[in-house]
């Protein structure tokens, strides 16, 4: 199997939870950059750590944990933030946010956003020739989170190649 290979199939496994199937019970810190980590692990180097998640809710990009607890909402602005920081800067991962709790729930938002990112990197990855249009609306914030999604994408795919071509040049 060559490397373009072992990439797509990393990828062609990969999805996240949609708004519906996120935990109904509240997590504490701990278990929700573990529960972030384990669904975004086949991205490569999209991490969160609990000193980010604090800092994103002093920043106001996420509201404050109630009892030191994080509910859905929370944990799908910070699947979003946890994708985009690696490509935006905070005070645009902020009006991206703004943008979006003006425009649309954070469930329907969350929704789009993953069916957006699984579709753009099986396109990323070869294994579709075109891109989906996803969702109805097609207005100036879904042309902005598109981009940023396709920019997370193509970083994702140069991260892995680079990845798999140090182990095979180390190993051969």
């Amino acid at each position: 199997m060559d490397r373009e290979e072992k990439m797509q199939q990393a990828i062609q496994k990969f999805r996240l939870p949609r708004y519906h199937e996120l935990p109904t019970v509240e997590l504490y810190l701990d278990q929700v950059t573990l529960y972030l980590h384990d669904h975004l692990a086949p991205l490569g180097d999209v991490k969160i750590t609990s000193s980010m998640v604090s800092n994103y809710v002093k920043h106001k990009l996420i509201q404050r944990p109630v009892k030191k607890r994080y509910t859905a909402e929370q944990l799908a602005e910070l699947f979003f933030i946890a994708v985009a920081k690696n490509v935006l800067p905070l005070n645009d991962l902020k009006v991206a946010i703004k943008l979006q709790r003006q425009t649309y729930s954070t469930a329907v938002a969350y929704d789009y956003f993953v069916c957006e990112l699984e579709n753009v990197l099986a396109y990323v990855f070869g294994l579709k020739e075109n891109l989906d249009e996803i969702g109805h609306d097609h207005n100036e914030y879904k042309k902005m989170l598109r981009s940023i999604i396709m920019t997370v994408c193509y970083k994702v795919y140069i991260d892995m190649y680079f990845v798999a071509a140090h182990t095979s040049m180390a190993n051969g």
